[in-house]
């Protein structure tokens, strides 16, 4: 068989792709920086500014903030002044990297870079014996997790993903019972109780840290009607206490999500509702190769969500375990439809509303509830699109 031509101007148009990855890893890490030092925010707050200035302003030293604008410069985030040897950052690229920005700032998740770098070595070692690293390896999770998600749902929980879910604002201000499974640093759960005094709210996750933040927030807001409980959620046995059970990105990397599920589904009341927050990318990875955050959500998943399920002897299920095993998940653990909704701007999650049946252990009959209609967008669910997908055929029940 004849060799195949070598192709120098694809060699040469890759190796500008080398370089060009190379850069934005580091760059990477040196964003990060500038997010938590606070050097953005204070940048994009005054004017044209020397280091020397800056550095003053945010009460860092000097010699470190010029090599970090070093970096800014030539990665064309910073724009610098030869003549005044002034800095500048302008308002379009501060638009999504300043806590200003709110959702928008992806200075946040620049910090997964030097966090799963940490724990990189071990991972090789994984490639090569199995197994996989545990929670406790990834000394910061907490804290980045944490700042992540308050970002997300501080802006959008209560303008846009709860009124996804037909009817539950208004359940949620008469007073019903409220799960949320993984709840981790528990904010979007003690936003929810500040928010809706009537209802009753429970958080359950297996992490001390996380558990301690949510009952530290909670006591420092003074709310009563929000307990947090150390639990390994495929072992919650619990059967027709919630009306309403939430799960914020936390399925695809636990142990067990099938009995996850499954707990889920008994957990809830014959009328209650699950809403699944996870990443929406496809189970195929065909179906992938467009997605605008592909590398991002692979690398996670094998450095984090993937092998934290793995050192548990899990399934592994991964950041891109997708729709459609989802649906298949879901339809087995009993749940008689579902519907998938998305949020416009939101390139990472989808969001799975989902009914199930009376538990065969009620009394009472066991008729299905009806599946949730779709909605279209309204001035009231601003950047919601309504996208769904067919009910699940129920699986034949024991």
């Amino acid at each position: 068989m004849a060799a195949t031509p070598f192709d120098q101007a694809a060699a040469d148009a890759f190796a500008g792709r080398a370089l060009e990855i190379l850069n934005d890893g580091m760059l990477c890490l040196m964003v990060s920086i500038g997010h938590r030092t606070g050097l953005f925010d204070t940048l994009a707050g005054v004017p044209a500014t020397t280091s020397h200035r800056l550095a003053e302003r945010a009460g860092l030293q000097e010699r470190y903030v010029r090599e970090w604008l070093g970096a800014m410069v030539t990665g064309k985030i910073v724009d610098y002044d030869r003549e005044a040897r002034s800095y500048t950052l302008p308002a379009e690229r501060a638009a999504f990297l300043t806590r200003a920005a709110g959702i928008d700032n992806i200075a946040i998740q620049t910090q997964y870079v030097a966090m799963l770098g940490t724990v990189e070595s071990q991972i090789v070692d994984r490639f090569r014996d199995g197994g996989g690293v545990p929670y406790a390896a990834f000394g910061d999770f907490q804290r980045l997790m944490a700042e992540d998600s308050a970002s997300t749902v501080d802006a959008k929980l209560f303008s846009v993903i709860l009124p996804l879910v037909d009817g539950i604002e208004e359940r949620l201000r008469a007073g019903i019972d409220v799960a949320d499974v993984g709840c981790g640093s528990g904010h979007a759960l003690n936003l929810m109780a500040e928010r809706y005094p009537k209802s009753r709210f429970v958080g359950y996750d297996f992490s001390d840290e996380g558990l301690g933040r949510g009952r530290a927030e909670a006591a420092a807001k003074r709310l009563s009607n929000v307990r947090f409980e150390a639990q390994d959620a495929a072992a919650l046995d619990v059967l027709d206490r919630y009306d309403f059970i939430t799960t914020f990105d936390a399925i695809h990397d636990q142990a067990r999500p099938d009995a996850v599920l499954a707990a889920i589904r008994r957990a809830l009341r014959p009328d209650g509702v699950y809403l699944c927050v996870d990443s929406g990318v496809s189970t195929d990875l065909a179906k992938n190769l467009e997605h605008p955050l592909g590398p991002l959500i692979y690398t996670v998943s094998t450095m984090h969500c993937m092998t934290v399920s793995l050192a548990l002897g899990g399934a592994g299920l991964g950041t891109a375990w997708g729709r459609e095993l989802a649906l298949e998940m879901l339809a087995t653990a009993g749940f008689r439809s579902v519907e998938i909704r998305e949020i416009e701007g939101d390139i990472f999650n989808a969001y799975f509303i989902a009914r199930g049946w009376r538990s065969a252990a009620s009394s009472r009959s066991c008729s299905p509830t009806s599946r949730a209609r779709p909605r279209s967008p309204t001035p009231a669910i601003p950047r919601t699109s309504g996208r769904s997908w067919p009910p699940i055929t129920p699986p034949p029940r024991a």
